[in-house]
């Protein structure tokens, strides 16, 4: 029956075509929580997420792209909304990695670009080389995979590599935090830039992180990171050898991954376009309406060719 109004029939509204759904899949014997949105036939994007956060980190880019894109991001485990691994399963770098093509092949997913940001450039490189024909184009966003530009911000880091000792661990577990979080999101940038990046990111995120399984995880994943440099010949040797399709786009107010962690991709791939923003490590927050539109041409016409 057709609801009234004073003026006769309401008419019905459609549902929003570009918005995001939240969606619970088995992988291995775990939930795993995701994101997704756009056409199910549409060329898909996949969005490996970044530390410390989650899937929501792409929650205003997806629509943005939805109407000509297949957008998939999920949570990793131990992260976000999805399970935590269970003790005796040891999630490294390379394990992320296995996850990811796990979850692609229960969601059919065969043929895709991937967005690199973060841990996720480490993680997705790991899915690429396994995989380099399922690649179909590259979005590169703050991730490093060249030793000889990291920012100083790795130094702590670098100092428990030298000498991991209880002085030098405390460092890294204070930065599993509240405080450590809301850190790596706006210790970097301008206030006006600061003020664009929603507390959400660490006052939702750290609750779902403040256990101690999963603070552990988090800590792990940072002591690995020294492992993780025998990779980066790897991850460049990928990037020579199958030459893909991308975009480096950049913001170069990163403690991580300033400007020559940008530039240094142009070694191995010199095809690629790089654009710079005054931003920060977080994008997607302070620049999404200047970026999109670069993603979009770029996406247009790497699925083109």
């Amino acid at each position: 029956m057709a609801r009234m109004n004073e003026r006769g029939p309401m008419p019905s509204l459609p549902a929003d075509a570009h918005a995001v759904a939240h969606r619970f899949i088995d992988v291995d014997g775990m939930q795993i929580f995701y994101r997704e949105a756009g056409p199910r036939d549409a060329p898909v994007l996949l969005l490996p997420h970044g530390y410390p956060c989650s899937s929501f980190q792409y929650r205003r880019l997806m629509p943005a792209l939805a109407d000509r894109w297949r957008l998939v991001a999920p949570d990793y485990p131990g992260f976000g909304l999805s399970d935590t691994p269970s003790g005796d399963v040891g999630f490294d770098f390379d394990a992320y990695a296995g996850f990811l093509e796990a979850f692609c092949n229960r969601l059919g997913l065969d043929r895709y670009s991937l967005y690199l940001h973060d841990y996720g450039s480490q993680i997705g490189l790991r899915l690429a080389i396994r995989h380099p024909g399922r690649v179909a184009a590259l979005i590169i966003q703050n991730g490093d995979i060249y030793e000889d530009t990291l920012g100083p911000k790795y130094k702590a880091i670098q100092e428990f590599w030298r000498d991991p000792s209880p002085e030098n661990r405390a460092v890294l577990d204070e930065a599993v935090s509240e405080d450590g979080f809301r850190a790596e999101f706006v210790g970097e940038v301008s206030q006006a830039q600061a003020a664009q990046i929603s507390p959400d990111l660490w006052k939702l995120h750290w609750p779902l992180m403040n256990t101690p399984p999963r603070r552990e995880l988090a800590r792990k994943l940072m002591e690995g990171l020294k492992q993780n440099l025998e990779w980066f010949p790897r991850y460049q040797a990928y990037l020579r050898e199958h030459q893909p399709p991308a975009l480096i786009v950049w913001g170069p107010n990163d403690g991580y991954m300033p400007e020559a962690s940008a530039r240094a991709y142009l070694r191995d791939i010199p095809n690629a376009e790089l654009v710079l923003t005054d931003g920060g490590h977080w994008l997607l927050e302070t620049h999404l309406d200047q970026v999109v539109p670069v993603i979009r041409r770029f996406l247009s016409s790497a699925h083109s060719r």
